[in-house]
């Protein structure tokens, strides 16, 4: 069994929970503030002392603002996770303190008791990137991939096989090109060290049904430069080019900035 809850997403914070067997779960990323990851959590019957661990992607605030007050106040034991580079600089702006349960990923890999973690790089502006993929005693696989400018053959690689994915479908290039963002961040977001597009996400969406992925979760969409459900639009456009029928071959669906308590949804899978 496992089960994914997109929490929140987008640039004004991040957070995905994934439940494994015995109720024991981890968290990847915690970009909204302690307290309203805690509510999140208990919207959906989960305590925080259910989480075993916390995953962080990378050190930019949508991605850890409530880490360190969800640590002091809520779950003081919890393992934390990421790259080198990445907890070097969260320790460097005050987030990580050497009281912390803190690890640096070794060799791309983290076996806990009931999922073992690989991780991979992404093309990011941050310290160092990661991607992560988690599978459960079961065999089961999940995999959070946001963040990154281009998608990687080592991306590809790590995402096969996933039974979900949340995928970024960060904007639509018409929309950020004739939008309101200065020049230097319209360069920034469709550089290879930005956010992925619909279009890109869309493309490489029949690669991961082709091999096997038949939950995705759009992901970090832009509040100024896309639509829930023109990134829908957009994805869904690329699969059927490639004969791929929705409900049938693949689910579709996008995450939102605060998934409401009462439309909150999770993705179960059992063997």
């Amino acid at each position: 069994m496992l089960k994914l809850y997109p929490l929140f997403s987008g640039s004004s914070g991040n957070s995905t929970y994934i439940e494994f067997e015995n109720k024991k779960g981890i968290l990847v990323d915690i970009g909204k503030s302690a307290k309203k990851t805690h509510d999140a959590l208990r919207a959906r019957n989960i305590s925080v002392n259910n989480v075993e661990a916390i995953f962080i992607t990378h050190e930019h605030t949508d991605h850890i603002s409530g880490l360190k007050v969800f640590i002091s106040k809520y779950n003081p034991d919890v393992k934390i996770f990421g790259s080198a580079g990445t907890i070097g600089s969260m320790r460097k702006s005050g987030y990580l303190t050497d009281k912390n349960n803190v690890f640096e990923i070794k060799n791309n890999q983290v076996d806990l008791e009931f999922v073992q973690m690989k991780s991979f790089s992404i093309s990011h502006d941050c310290a160092e990137g990661l991607g992560y993929t988690f599978t459960s005693k079961s065999g089961l696989k999940a995999a959070i991939c946001t963040d990154l400018g281009y998608i990687s053959k080592d991306v590809q690689s790590n995402l096969k096989g996933s039974n979900v994915v949340v995928m970024e479908s960060n904007h639509d290039v018409m929309m950020l090109q004739n939008g309101k963002y200065p020049y230097f961040l319209k360069r920034r977001i469709l550089s290879d060290n930005g956010h992925l597009s619909n279009d890109t996400c869309g493309k490489f969406l029949p690669f991961l049904v082709k091999n096997g992925t038949k939950n995705i979760i759009l992901s970090h969409l832009s509040e100024h430069n896309n639509i829930p459900d023109l990134a829908l639009q957009t994805s869904k456009y690329y699969l059927e080019q490639e004969g791929m029928t929705i409900e049938k071959d693949f689910h579709l669906s996008a995450s939102s900035k605060e998934v409401p308590p009462e439309k909150f949804y999770s993705i179960e899978i059992t063997t």
